[in-house]
Order: structure tokens, then sequence, then C-alpha cells
């Protein structure tokens, strides 16, 4: 297949299409200050072999998480993957199917995001759950957009314990939708203060455990006197191991729960795809966005699976429809279900415990590190800590001795000058007593 670039002419075409008047309006909503000023540094053509060279060159330059001591999480978590998971999502009948538009054809697919949906809803200690969405943020923008639909009002709550990409894709969303989104503190985890700010005018309230700084949060409060203002709450987790460990959000009375499922399944993979997590409660099922699977029988009683509540508005007439994505994560959806399939609860209770008792091990060796202060009470397997200078310094000289020790909270909060020596570390199942051994000497040695 031959890639043929368009011509002046057809460029000209398109946008009087669209109702551009020329290419800078078209990206007219992206801020300027991320438009890159000139060309990438790039020859304007290349032989397949020089191209084939400099992408190899410039990928030789990533450090794999797998090759070096790890300690990154930050909402993308590295945990071992069956290789069974790989293998199985492989075969052609799994790798080359899409989307079902004809459903009924499609019964091994929709059987499988049939049970996707079912592990998903016992996860999160929900009703019922949709047949996945692209990732973790988009999943929290769209329970933003469903609360508005439910309440009828425009305005939402942001606490500050949610990861900040999550946030400003919601923020996005609300720019472009004309809505009101109100983002507290960064780090605001104190109970008190998030439900001070609740107030009738507010649709829902978005909140995040444990945070993007690990902390755990009751939302047992916080949810009463929601509900009793009439405010939706959202649940949000990007760590999906954590259930295996800590009270489903369902339980702690959320109305919605979204989040990234990645860390069953699905590997790092440099950032996708991903597999965002929705449920929420039977009441609210007609304003959830997404497919949504379920379970029949035939005309000769034998069991089968369909999509439902499924409105033509969601295919053709868009101003109309419950999501704004259309299509699903079904490969990521099915490594998902395989690898939980797998492990069954009592193998994911082991591995989550497992998750936790490493970053105690963690936590215990870094106290002996001269110079930093662990901020946490509470955490899974994922926590903060204080450091005497910038973190991000302190992560460029842990790289250099083959250790990705964390995530800088400057990396993510760039404009906040309190987080600019605040670290963010995850310990999981794939890390090593040696790896912890060689982070607190490396640490002792940076200090």
């Amino acid at each position: 297949m031959r890639y043929h670039p368009h011509s002046a002419a057809d460029r000209e075409f398109m946008l009087q299409k669209i109702g551009a008047a020329n290419i800078n309006e078209l990206f007219g909503d992206i801020p300027a200050n991320v438009l890159l000023k000139g060309d990438v540094g790039l020859p304007a053509h290349a032989s397949e072999m020089s191209v084939e060279r400099q992408l190899s060159s410039i990928a030789a330059q990533n450090v794999a998480a797998g090759s070096v001591a790890f300690f990154c999480g930050a909402g993308a978590y590295k945990h071992h993957v069956p290789a069974i998971v790989d293998h199985l999502i492989q075969r052609s009948e799994f790798l080359t199917s899409y989307t079902p538009y004809q459903p009924e054809i499609s019964q091994g697919t929709l059987q499988y995001l049939f049970e996707f949906q079912t592990q998903v809803a016992l996860l999160t200690g929900m009703d019922v759950a949709n047949a996945s969405m692209y990732d973790g943020s988009t999943a929290a923008a769209e329970a933003v957009l469903m609360a508005h639909r439910i309440t009828k009002k425009r305005k939402c709550l942001v606490s500050g314990s949610l990861h900040p990409h999550y946030a400003d894709v919601i923020e996005t969303n609300a720019n472009l939708t004309g809505d009101e989104c109100v983002r507290l503190p960064a780090d605001a985890r104190n109970v008190e203060d998030i439900i001070a700010q609740l107030d009738e005018s507010l649709s829902c309230i978005v909140i995040q455990t444990p945070s993007f700084f690990g902390h755990l949060i009751d939302l047992q409060p916080i949810a009463d006197a929601a509900h009793a203002k009439g405010i939706i709450v959202i649940a949000v987790f990007t760590e999906v191991v954590s259930l295996g460990l800590l009270q489903s959000p369902g339980a702690m009375g959320a109305d919605i729960v979204v989040g990234e499922g990645q860390s069953i399944g699905n590997a790092l993979n440099f950032g996708g795809p991903y597999l965002g997590l929705f449920a929420t409660k039977e009441k609210y099922v007609r304003q959830m966005p997404g497919r949504l699977c379920g379970e029949t029988v035939d005309a000769n009683a034998n069991r089968g699976f369909v999509l439902t509540l499924s409105t033509r508005e969601q295919h053709i007439r868009r101003d109309k429809a419950t999501s704004n994505i259309c299509t699903n994560s079904g490969l990521c959806a099915l490594a998902f279900t395989i690898h939980i399939t797998l492990l069954g609860e009592k193998g994911l209770q082991k591995m989550a415990r497992l998750n936790h008792a490493k970053a105690i091990e963690l936590r215990d060796a870094l106290n002996a590190v001269k110079g930093l202060e662990i901020l946490n009470a509470t955490f899974f397997n994922e926590f903060s800590i204080a450091l005497p200078k910038p973190a991000a310094q302190v992560v460029e000289a842990l790289s250099s001795r083959n250790i990705l020790g964390g995530v800088p909270a400057s990396r993510l909060f760039p404009n906040e000058p309190s987080l600019q020596n605040i670290l963010i570390l995850a310990a999981t199942e794939i890390t090593t007593s040696d790896d912890i051994a060689a982070l607190t000497t490396a640490l002792k040695e940076v200090l």
C-alpha cells in the first residue's frame, strides 16, 4: 500500500467542507504554547533503510522497564503478565475481530465482553459495568458527562487527589462543552475540607482512592454528605490491583466507579493502548456511556449474547449520544479477562497482598535513609516521599545508576513549587529485595 500525500487542492477542499478557513483554524483548540514553532528536524524524504536506521537509533535511547530496578507508578504500573495471556489474544479469531456492529454473529466477542463486565462489576462493588472504554482518564471524563445528564446540572468538583492527567481530560471536556470544572489544590485529601466544598450547584464530585500521591481515602462520609445535596459521587482508581485488597468504591457509597485496567493483563507498552473500566448503579444504566453486553436465549432456548440498551442515537445522532467514544478497547479487555480468570478471586487477593507487602518493605528500607520523609500514613503499593532537593534531579541521578526511581510530582505539576521535592514511588510483585537495596544505597549516595 502506497502513501500518496494530499495535494494543495485536496487540502483546500477538505477545509471548505468542515468550515475552516485555513489549517491553523483547524487546530485552533490546541493551546499555542504546545504547538511546535518549526519543523521537527527530519529530512523531507529518505530511503526505507535510512528511516529504519534512524528510528532504531531513537528507540535504542529508551530504557525498558524490565531491564533496571523500577519504581515508577503514578497511573501506569509494571506487573507480571503470564505468557499465556499474550498467546491467547494473538489467536486470529481474537486479534482480527473488532467492535461487534453486527452483534448476533459475534457471539465469542460478546461473551468475553459480558464476562469482562461481570468481573469489573464484582471488583468495583457496582451493579453493572460497560464493555470497556479507551482508558481511565477518558472514562473519568465520560462519568462527569453522565453525572451532568442525571442531575441536569453542569458543574463538577475535582478533588486534589485525582491524577492530574485525568483532571486535565475532564477540564478539556468542560471547556469545549461550556461546563464548569472546579479543581481543588493538589493532594487535598482531608475529608472535612472536601465535604466543606460540596453544595447543591454541583452535579458530581470526582475523587480518587488510592490517591495520586498514594493516600487511601474513606469515601463513605464524602458520599453521605454528597448524596444529602443531590451530588453524584464518581470514584476513580488508577491501580486496579488495589481492588483485590481494599474495600470496593461501591461499598463506600460511590454512584459511578471508573479507572484504569492496565495493571491486569496489559503491559506498560510505552503508554498504551490501555483499558478504561466503567461501572455504575443499575438505576443509572440508561445514562451509562459505551456498549453494554447482555445475556439472553435464542428461539431454541440456547444461551446467547447481545448488545443491549444501545439506542440509535449512539450511532447516527451524535448530539444525542451518551458517549464520545464509539469503539472499545476490545483486545485489552480480553487480556484483562484472561489474566483475572487465571488469577481467580484468591489469586487476585494474594497478588494484592504481595503488592502491599513489597511497598511496606520499600517504606521500611527508606526509613533508614537520612534526609527524606515518608508522607503517607496509609497506602496500597505506592506512596510519596519528601526529599531535601528537587525530586527531578534525584531521579536523573538515580537513572545514571540504572535505577528508575519513581515519578517526580513536578513532572505532572510543573507550576506547583510546593511539590518540587516530592517523589512518588511504587512497588509491585515484580519488585525484588535487591531492587530495594539498590535504590536505598543509591539514594544515600545521591542525597
